[in-house]
């Protein structure tokens, strides 16, 4: 059996060593990331080309079933593996890791939203960690931003007020909040990513009283089979290989 793994995230990298090599899995990643952390196994790097491209290489390679471990604001791959999958009748599954509760926080819809937010509210120093495509919606918002990313965002997507930290998680409790005391950050804007790697920044916030405006995830497609950790997704590829 050949499992198709759509990865980039620590999950992906979980999974692909537990099956590993008992089960054929090519993990695919994005290739948005210079010098990504690799799963053990083969790795595909790039896009697909659309679900159409997706659908004929699924069918070249001859892949049993897909697993989609991608990040959850992956949606527009996620919902071309639910098409594509549906179309072919293939197994397929997602992993979402749990969504963060709330709490506390204001929940918005987009990221054009928490940037309307940040702007209703007067906020001044804002810590921004929505990624590097999320800095657009704030190029016109009067405030100083600090920025973390990955990889550096556009420069023609950046606010005119902002100081960039090139960083990748995981992060500490300690110094998140040190981070927030530093910058004397007034409101924190992330994407409801879950997971504990980049966490400690809510706890930090709560502690310095900082408010936060979380922007809410993109529903999952209609009738997907989802699971939330690693060694549920492992056992349902297990069943479907003895299957």
């Amino acid at each position: 059996m050949k499992v198709l793994l759509l990865g980039g995230t620590g999950e992906a990298r979980a999974l692909a060593a537990a099956l590993h090599p008992a089960v054929e899995v090519i993990s695919s990643l994005a290739g948005r990331v210079p010098d990504p952390a690799l799963p053990v196994g083969p790795v595909r790097i790039g896009g697909f080309g659309g679900a159409e491209g997706m659908r004929q290489w699924l069918v070249d390679e001859h892949v049993d079933a897909v697993v989609d471990a991608t990040h959850p604001f992956a949606a527009t791959i996620t919902a071309h593996a639910a098409q594509v999958c549906t179309e072919l009748g293939l197994p397929h599954l997602v992993l979402a890791r749990p969504a963060w509760s709330p709490g506390t926080a204001t929940v918005v819809a987009s990221d054009t939203e928490a940037a309307e937010t940040v702007a209703a509210n007067g906020y001044a120093r804002v810590f921004l960690t929505t990624g590097r495509s999320g800095t657009r919606a704030f190029k016109d918002v009067d405030a100083w931003f600090l920025i973390r990313a990955v990889t550096p965002p556009d420069p023609d997507t950046l606010p005119a007020d902002h100081e960039l930290l090139l960083s990748r998680g995981p992060y500490d409790y300690a110094g998140e909040l040190a981070l927030l005391r530093e910058h004397r950050i007034d409101a924190l804007v992330t994407k409801n990513s879950g997971g504990a790697m980049t966490e400690p920044k809510l706890r930090a916030a709560e502690t310095a009283g900082v408010p936060v405006v979380m922007v809410d995830r993109p529903p999952l497609p209609p009738g997907v089979h989802t699971v939330a950790t690693v060694e549920e997704a492992a056992r349902w590829v297990k069943a479907e290989t003895a299957g």
